[in-house]
């Protein structure tokens, strides 16, 4: 495969809003395999850089319910792929999915969180769980629950589905003493997966990165998801691993620069319009990233979030070479 000219680091001489100038990037990305998403969509502060003010008027005036309900179609005309992370939080119905999928064209891929009902182990004592705060999950890691509840109803949709990905918060020494017996515990689940799918795991224990763990991972072809967050090593410890790489294809999640909290996040960058904090070893890690899966000829899922810089479409454009 000939070299792409995929990182030039030269500033665009005709500043255009974002999506005009990425958009013909990132579907040329695609083509070989390699996909740039955000972290959910749903932001007004993209208005007059991704999304065009213009098509969310009812009567004159900016509806929110309107953009909120019919601003994939338009996300989709610049990004090939986006990261559900709504579905953490539920198990979506199948009306949901459908009027999700309706929403967008079909040449939109997506990447879906499972949702925490499977991957947390223990509830967190926060208000959001209520009763169930501090009690043991005993659902935790039910593939009987996952297929049932999850899998059953996105299946009308899998050839739309690029990656499955577990998140699991991170584990104190009460719930796993150990990388070992995470891995034991996580080795059968994955094993009764339904192959149909590819599945990422995103830990967030930095201990956790150890033979054990990639080594349940690559006997299952489940990708390990590199992942910048507040108390990781930073993605280019993580990718400079070699037993990292488990699967036939890359994911990775830039999410927090290493250190910060996530509400200290959103209250930074809100309203998410620009860029504020431009982080150069992730956006390295990341055109690494992108240049590995090339150089390989394998797939990779690359999604950036809002809170790592500001403003998630700038920092794609800034690691694609825009």
């Amino acid at each position: 495969m000939p070299d792409l000219p995929l990182f030039d680091s030269g500033e665009a001489p005709n500043p255009a809003p974002t999506a005009l100038r990425l958009a013909p990037k990132l579907s040329e990305l695609a083509r070989h395999g390699i996909y740039f998403g955000t972290s959910s969509w749903k932001y007004e502060g993209w208005l007059g850089q991704v999304y065009t003010a213009e098509r969310y008027q009812t009567r004159g005036r900016f509806s929110k319910k309107k953009f909120n309900e019919t601003c994939l179609a338009e996300y989709a005309a610049t990004f090939p792929i986006v990261c559900g992370d709504f579905t953490f939080y539920q198990f979506p119905s199948e009306r949901y999915w459908a009027r999700l999928f309706a929403s967008a064209p079909e040449s939109l891929l997506y990447a879906f969180k499972i949702p925490e009902e499977i991957t947390v182990k223990v509830f967190p004592t926060h208000a959001r769980y209520g009763a169930r705060g501090g009690r043991v999950n005993d659902n935790f890691l039910n593939h009987d629950l996952l297929k049932e509840a999850f899998l059953r109803p996105l299946w009308p949709y899998h050839r739309q589905v690029a990656v499955l990905i577990f998140e699991f918060g991170a584990f104190s020494g009460k719930s796993f003493k150990d990388v070992g017996e995470f891995s034991q515990a996580l080795d059968p689940f994955l094993a009764a997966l339904p192959p149909q799918y590819r599945y990422a795991v995103e830990i967030r224990n930095p201990e956790f990165l150890a033979p054990d763990y990639f080594d349940c991972l690559r006997a299952h072809q489940v990708a390990h998801a590199f992942n910048a967050w507040a108390r990781m090593p930073e993605l280019g410890v993580q990718i400079a691993i070699p037993a990292a790489y488990t699967a036939g294809f890359l994911v990775t999640r830039a999410l927090l620069a290493r250190g910060r909290g996530y509400e200290k996040a959103v209250k930074l960058f809100q309203p998410y319009d620009r860029i504020q904090e431009p982080n150069p070893a992730a956006r390295d890690a990341l055109r690494r990233l992108a240049t590995r899966a090339r150089d390989n000829q394998q797939p990779a899922f690359i999604f950036v979030n809002n809170r790592l810089e500001g403003n998630a479409p700038d920092t794609i454009a800034a690691v694609a070479g825009e």
